[in-house]
């Protein structure tokens, strides 16, 4: 199932970017098909140890059957929490891979896809209780307003959201669709319904919230030297990671000490981030948009 699963993205770029060690104790937080682990393990020896995050069940079929992988089936935002149960407080390298899998676009189900009639769903967990059903239907028109312009940076997100509402009870993908096509600019209309369902899915699913914790907290479990590799597909998520990096916060701005020094625990590995080479996006269209950010933890003590 895995190679159907999800392709990985920029894999030799990645893994070289994490340096790994062959003694080195690594997380992906994102294990999804697992292609990325797949790759990690074979670079750890025997005395290596991976562990790996994901809540969707789905992704359980294609854990490795290997001593020196654990995959834990939580959300990334608890990472430092489980670790810590697993006796892992400092580590050598962490690998996030954000966004939605190819499994979970390529799926019917769940409504991630604009090319499929399905349920508003959208929980990359189903243990969650929030849906896109319950965004779309229960949510005052200024909510939703603030949801597809904040999350799906939609210009015209007053006009759609009232369009919504006028069309309520919305319960699957294709009825949303056609509630606000009217208002998809003409020749955009895939990149206009796109925007949309990224607001939803990132407003179930708590996305950016969730991406803040896990950075705060990985810079906080690296290992002096060790690696943070992070690929985004959206601009709200490379923006977040980026100004992390740079600056050690979220709004992008400085902090220097008394002597003019930036004060951060990870430094940036490269000025701009990494892109897929044209021949990786003509064989996997979904890489087009990635953007590959690597820091290093520095060690405060020097």
């Amino acid at each position: 199932m895995s190679a159907e699963y999800h392709q990985p993205v920029m894999l030799n770029e990645t893994l070289d970017a994490m340096e790994i060690k062959p003694d080195g104790v690594y997380v992906d937080v994102t294990f999804g098909g697992g292609g990325h682990s797949r790759e990690i393990l074979k670079r750890l020896g025997p005395n290596g140890k991976l562990f790996g995050f994901d809540q969707d069940p789905d992704a359980w079929s294609n854990a490795p059957n290997d001593d020196r992988f654990t995959l834990i089936d939580q959300n990334f935002g608890f990472l430092a929490n489980w670790l810590r149960m697993h006796k892992v407080r400092a580590v050598d390298g962490i690998l996030g891979d954000l966004g939605v899998s190819s499994h979970q676009f390529d799926s019917d189900a769940r409504g991630f896809s604009i090319r499929y009639d399905a349920p508003l769903d959208m929980r990359m967990d189903q243990s969650r209780s929030l849906t896109a059903t319950e965004v779309v239907n229960d949510y005052t028109v200024e909510r939703l307003t603030e949801v597809l312009r904040q999350y799906g940076e939609l210009r015209n997100a007053w006009q759609v959201a009232k369009a919504i509402v006028k069309q309520r009870p919305l319960q699957r993908s294709g009825e949303l669709m056609r509630s606000i096509q009217m208002f998809a600019p003409r020749g955009a209309e895939h990149k206009f319904n796109a925007q949309v369902f990224q607001a939803l899915r990132i407003e179930v699913n708590e996305e950016l919230e969730v991406l803040k914790q896990m950075l705060q907290q990985a810079a906080t479990l690296l290992k002096p030297g060790g690696r943070l590799v992070i690929i985004s597909y959206h601009s709200l998520e490379d923006r977040l990671v980026k100004d992390f990096f740079r600056s050690g916060n979220f709004e992008g701005v400085p902090d220097k000490d008394f002597f003019g020094n930036l004060s951060r625990p990870l430094e940036p590995v490269h000025t701009k981030p990494l892109v897929p080479t044209e021949d990786e996006i003509q064989r996997n269209t979904r890489a087009r948009s990635a953007k590959l950010r690597t820091a290093t933890k520095l060690d405060l003590n020097e």
